[in-house]
């Protein structure tokens, strides 16, 4: 009994929420007994289907004594949120009206038990795809109180007895009206004293004056005999708004004070009549005390609160005209009622719980002396433009605890590959929970998915000590519904013209959510503040900017027509970005500005030769390699310099790629769509695949230029970015590392980038050539001390190639180790179908690798595996015997010292055998496993983790 009567409170503070005015129900009284026919008004709530045309579909369920909390609905009529269904379709009958029948009776038409106790019906309404939703105002769920039995009942129809009081002016008049279940006496009253009563009536109209400050209580009471029943509503008087100029030093969002004890918050919201701070500072209750003040200009809203608590969390949110509740748009911490609650302790450990039955909707969270956090690094050297080297990755698919912890401790694999920047895809607070981060809601506040904002910096600082610069994908072109700038200028299923922010009709093809309006002063200061924070409170390296073409207010249509208009040089759009960039290098003048722009190369020449960074989308070109269909296989533009089918930009602001987020793999596309016309290389069987993409990446490093890779591309992964549907989760396949032929691949990316980043002749050649068209490809680059050559062949047959040396004399294979004399620079080399060559005049050594083709042979003959791999406590060898044999296993680091050592008597041939091995005591670092087993022998690699 003593949950249902908590939850019986916390129904009370949503009874009816907008329930007059969204929901009406015939009978208005009605038991789970009963039949009953709802009528949803979408002009009313938030409006999200107002003047909607399409089919409109009801999402309800009830609350019952069983139920945990107002979210907690039980026997939920068809549960998919996105797709049509017959047995909840709405009745048009009228532009905005709908109808919804509830027969024989509520109990058999959701299929409740007897036994269970039916408190209210919950709901909201959608479209068929669940895209447009109708709710109630501010964003909640609609709730239909449902009566315990047949006795008399009364209800106020009018103030709204929703969540939010009805506010008035001074000495304004409140219609009332309200119904009865029977003929009753109506009795009204005002604070206790009685201002009318009508008699034998089961309908009650007449009006009240409050005259007292504040908070004042309507009820209507009715009578029959003995029994009354009561509804109330409240009534806020709310005073005149004060005007006054910001403080010096506030700004947007909330502002800490000396002592810890007082903040000041500040909203931007201009054309607005009145706002409270409400929060559990205050009990979630309007008050003199967070009455907001208006700037002069009429635009912002501020107050100071006092009395706080010193490192408390208080959740709060802006009470705006008397109805509309949003949480702050600069918050860094935000709660959400519906997704926080399957966020897993580990990720986010004492995670502050949602004010569940206090208010509803997105709240946000201030908290004075927050712990803060203590950079190790506090003099981070960037790597150059022309030697970047940039991991693309998303945390949900790359690492299954998609925590900052688990990132960290992938670091030493990224270090060992050669990566010197690490891009993650947007982490900024985005709606729900698993997301790829391009539909934000809160620009400034760490998506609680990952983990909190400390673990943030955490990895930030561990990136920085291993010499990794952190680069942030920012999605500033658009914000979605959740956003409160959004919501603040929203009606009719779409932000207004009232907006200081975003543009009612996107202006450009293929937008997303909500458009910004990049030409506003309140766009660009909002803007800039975000990108100010992540710099500074981070220590971001940098951002890539989705959706940079975007920033424009020249409209090129919204259809594929526009496409083409869109991507026309633009001078309003270079201008917004100059400025945005001047303001950034203003910030930190090494900041990394990448944009995801892909418009007429006239604008971006312009852009990059400013300092700016611009992708370059290779994926197609390289592709069509590696599966061996040369018509469309040309490198060419995936080199930014001059001449030679280049870019003709004076800075090296290119970061090509052969994958990213947005491109299907690779690997899917060779083993799916590869050339068969020589079965003796089949592009589509994996070996192949896998050697076909060593040779595209010796033509990928080796252009000048940053560089950039999607994650486990280096291990060829083979899942189509249509598993799962385009955005779905993907599986982690760092099972991958342990294949031999996979693991050549990532030995060889890991080579080329070595050797990109070691020879100044990458950066900045004297002299540089690229025949990149057709099957015999190559790559001539010199410089004083350097000169590379690097040829191969895309056919699926041999070809012959002049790999055109430009010395005579001795030359380096660099991959192999091996060298040869060249007399005649011109004389014809014959490439095997998918062979490739990297030549250096100087000899640089390839670093280590443990899997060279010898190796890997002798790995793959004993099935050998280490896992898990990296480890930390302890991890499992495991192997297939080809013949009967003892077996040993030695752990040496890596000068050669042997750390431990495991034997194991004769097993039977083809037995697969089992070594555990206890790593504790042992340094974090790189270790080698070597295996004896009778004649045959292996090694591989071993991560031990801190």
């Amino acid at each position: 009994m003593k949950a249902l009567r908590l939850l019986t409170v916390l129904l009370l503070a949503l009874t009816g929420v907008a329930r007059a005015q969204v929901v009406t129900t015939n009978p208005a009284f009605f038991t789970a007994a009963d039949a009953v026919t709802l009528t949803f008004n979408a002009a009313q709530g938030n409006q999200g289907l107002n003047n909607f045309t399409g089919d409109v579909y009801a999402h309800i369920g009830v609350i019952t004594n069983l139920s945990t909390s107002p979210s907690d609905w039980k026997y939920v009529k068809f549960t998919n949120f996105n797709a049509a269904d017959p047995s909840v379709l709405l009745t048009r009958t009228g532009t905005n009206t709908y109808t919804l029948s509830i027969t024989p009776n509520v109990r058999a038409w959701f299929n409740v038990p007897a036994a269970e106790q039916i408190l209210k019906l919950a709901m909201v309404f959608r479209n068929a795809n669940g895209s447009i939703v109708g709710r109630a105002t501010g964003g909640g769920d609609i709730y239909v109180d449902v009566a315990q039995t047949s006795a008399l009942a009364v209800r106020l129809t009018a103030p709204t007895t929703g969540q939010n009081p009805t506010f008035i002016s001074s000495g304004a008049t409140v219609n009332v009206t309200g119904t009865a279940s029977q003929a009753a006496t109506l009795t009204l009253r005002l604070n206790g004293t009685q201002i009318s009563q009508q008699t034998n009536a089961t309908s009650f109209s007449g009006s009240v004056a409050p005259t007292q400050a504040g908070r004042n209580v309507i009820r209507l009471t009715a009578t029959v005999g003995s029994t009354s029943v009561s509804d109330s509503a409240i009534v806020f008087v709310r005073p005149a708004v004060t005007t006054a100029a910001l403080p010096t030093g506030m700004r947007d969002g909330i502002n800490y004070l000396a002592g810890g004890t007082s903040a000041v918050l500040v909203l931007t919201a201009p054309g607005k009549q009145f706002v409270y701070a409400i929060g559990e500072f205050n009990g979630w209750q309007p008050g003199t005390a967070a009455y907001m003040n208006k700037t002069p200009d009429g635009n912002q809203w501020w107050v100071q609160l006092n009395g706080l608590t010193a490192g408390q969390e208080y959740a709060f949110q802006y009470l705006v005209d008397g109805d509309l509740r949003v949480a702050d748009p600069y918050a860094e911490k935000v709660l959400d009622p519906n997704n926080d609650r399957f966020i897993p302790a580990a990720t986010y450990p004492n995670l502050k719980a949602y004010p569940t039955g206090q208010t509803t909707g997105i709240v946000s969270v201030l908290q004075t002396n927050a712990p803060g956090y203590t950079w190790q690094v506090t003099n981070f050297q960037k790597p150059a433009k022309s030697k970047m080297v940039v991991y693309e990755l998303l945390l949900r698919d790359f690492i299954a605890r998609h925590d900052y912890q688990t990132l960290i401790d992938t670091l030493g694999y990224l270090q060992r590959l050669g990566v010197n920047a690490i891009e993650l895809m947007p982490v900024g607070e985005f709606e729900g929970n698993e997301s790829w981060g391009y539909n934000p809601s809160f620009h400034m506040a760490p998506d609680k998915y990952y983990g909190p904002k400390n673990e943030l910096k955490r990895f930030v600082d561990a990136a920085h000590a291993r010499g990794m610069a952190v680069v942030l994908d920012m999605v500033l072109n658009h914000a979605f519904g959740q956003n409160p700038m959004v919501q603040l200028y929203f009606a009719n299923g779409n932000v207004t013209a009232a907006s200081p922010w975003f543009n009612v009709t996107p202006t450009h093809p293929y937008n997303v959510g909500y458009d910004f309006n990049h030409e506003s002063t309140f766009t660009k200061n909002y803007c800039k503040r975000v990108m100010q924070y992540w710099l500074q409170e981070y220590h971001m390296d940098g951002y890539r900017f989705d959706l940079s073409k975007g920033f424009t207010q020249t409209n090129s249509g919204t259809s594929d027509t526009g496409v083409g208009p869109w991507g026309r040089y633009d001078q309003s759009r270079i201008n917004i970005w100059t400025d945005y960039n001047t303001y950034i290098k203003s910030v930190d003048p090494n900041a990394y500005v990448i944009l995801e722009h892909f418009a007429e190369n006239s604008e971006e020449t312009v852009l990059a030769n400013a300092g700016m960074m611009l992708w370059g989308n290779l994926n197609y070109n390289y592709a069509e390699a590696t599966m061996g269909w040369l018509p469309n296989s040309n490198f060419s533009w995936g080199y930014y310099g001059s001449g030679n089918g280049g870019r003709g930009w004076s800075q090296p602001g290119l970061v090509t790629y052969m994958e990213s987020h947005d491109e299907e793999r690779q690997m899917f596309k060779n083993i799916t769509y590869g050339n068969q016309a020589n079965l003796a290389h089949d592009t589509r069987t994996l070996p192949v695949a896998l050697a076909r993409s060593e040779a595209a990446a010796a033509f990928f490093f080796t252009v000048p230029g940053a560089k950039m890779l999607w994650q486990f591309g280096e291990l060829g992964y083979d899942v189509s970015i249509d598993f799962n549907g385009r955005v779905g989760n993907k599986p982690i396949r760092w099972n991958y590392y342990q294949e031999p032929a996979r693991r050549k691949l990532y030995d060889v990316y890991s080579s080329l980038i070595a050797l990109k980043k070691s020879q100044a002749v990458f950066d900045n050649p004297s002299s540089y050539s690229q025949q990149l068209a057709g099957a015999a490809k190559s790559i001539h680059l010199s410089d004083a001390a350097q000169k590379v050559t690097v040829i191969g062949n895309f056919d699926v047959t041999s070809t012959t190639i002049d790999p055109a040396f430009q010395q005579t004399g001795k030359w380096y294979n660099y991959l192999s180790g091996d060298s040869i004399s060249v007399t005649n620079v011109n004389a014809q080399l014959t490439l095997q179908p998918g062979e490739y060559r990297v030549y250096t005049t100087a000899r640089v050594r390839r670093p280590a690798t443990v899997l060279a083709s010898k190796a890997a042979q002798q790995v793959a003959a004993l099935g050998l595996t280490v896992a898990p791999n990296p480890a930390a406590a302890r991890a499992t060898v495991r192997l297939t015997l080809p013949s009967a044999a003892p077996v040993t296993v030695s752990v040496r680091n890596v000068i050669g010292r042997e750390v431990r050592r495991v034997q194991l008597p004769a097993r039977p041939a083809g037995a697969t055998v089992e070594v555990p091995l206890t790593l504790d005591g042992l340094a974090a670092g790189l270790y080698i496993v070597n295996v004896q087993a009778g004649a045959a022998s292996a090694a591989t690699r071993l991560v031990v983790q801190p």
